[in-house]
């Protein structure tokens, strides 16, 4: 993201890991003012040491009252917010044959839960950005699974769907105030995260990549953010299919995945 006159007031949630931990160390090389979020106080310092622009925030996002706080630490040292990148997220695969609903809650408190309230912590920080020629600006992680259903990604995809819709909407309503509303949409990034998949990740990216598609993307106020374009792409066009071809397509997917003997 080329860095403007002045330096933007950025909260980025998952700073500590993976995309999150790159966008952070990009955001602050480049000299913005970074609010970092994650769980662990120990790892957000380790990140946070080297820079003088970043400001150490820890937070439970699946806690409202923390991230309330988290919100609250933010206004008393930035004043606002001009851009809100809520990048935290996790991932587990339900094996439908032994339905586990702790499984699909937890996925749900992190990606969709964490997702609203920091939405609801931001926000009014995001209200009092008006300064300059630079609007404020909204952005979260969803997933190209958004698109399409995948076998064992019912919690995964069913929490990034519901950002992807919520912030779609949400950007309609929000436009009145002049606040901007991007979705990101990765396919597979090489990330701790996607280390743990036990199948194959085509056109997989590594995080560098990652990071120089949502920075270039958000730079010029891009709706869908979405990469590796290629992949995406296809996904994306399999998600009209008719309902019938939809479901034979995942299908095959399915048997993919029982034939290679995973759970």
């Amino acid at each position: 993201m080329a860095t403007p006159t002045a330096p933007r007031r950025i909260w980025l949630t998952g700073a500590t890991s993976g995309i999150g931990e790159a966008l952070a160390k990009r955001l602050l090389q480049d000299g913005h003012r970074v609010a970092l979020t994650a769980r662990r106080r120990d790892a957000l310092e380790a990140l946070a040491a080297p820079f003088e622009n970043a400001l150490v925030v820890p937070a439970d996002l699946t806690d409202r009252a923390s991230v309330s706080e988290a919100g609250a630490r933010i206004e008393a040292v930035f004043g606002g917010l001009d851009l809100a990148l809520l990048n935290a997220g996790t991932c587990e695969y339900l094996d439908a044959r032994h339905f586990d609903v702790d499984l699909i809650e937890r996925v749900l408190a992190t990606n969709l839960h964490g997702t609203l309230y920091a939405i609801d912590a931001a926000l009014p920080l995001l209200r009092r950005a008006r300064h300059g020629t630079q609007r404020p600006q909204l952005a979260a992680v969803s997933s190209a699974s958004a698109y399409f259903p995948l076998p064992r990604a019912e919690a995964y995809g069913a929490s990034k769907a519901a950002i992807s819709y919520f912030l779609a909407s949400l950007r309609l309503d929000l436009a009145a105030e002049g606040i901007d509303v991007s979705v990101i949409h990765p396919g597979f990034v090489r990330t701790p995260l996607t280390e743990r998949n036990d199948f194959p990740m085509p056109m997989r990216v590594e995080v560098d990549t990652a990071v120089e598609a949502i920075l270039r993307g958000l730079e010029k106020r891009v709706l869908d953010i979405h990469f590796p374009r290629r992949f995406t792409l296809l996904v994306k066009l399999a998600g009209i299919l008719p309902p019938a071809l939809r479901h034979r397509l995942g299908r095959l997917l399915t048997r993919n995945t029982a034939e290679e003997g995973r759970p």
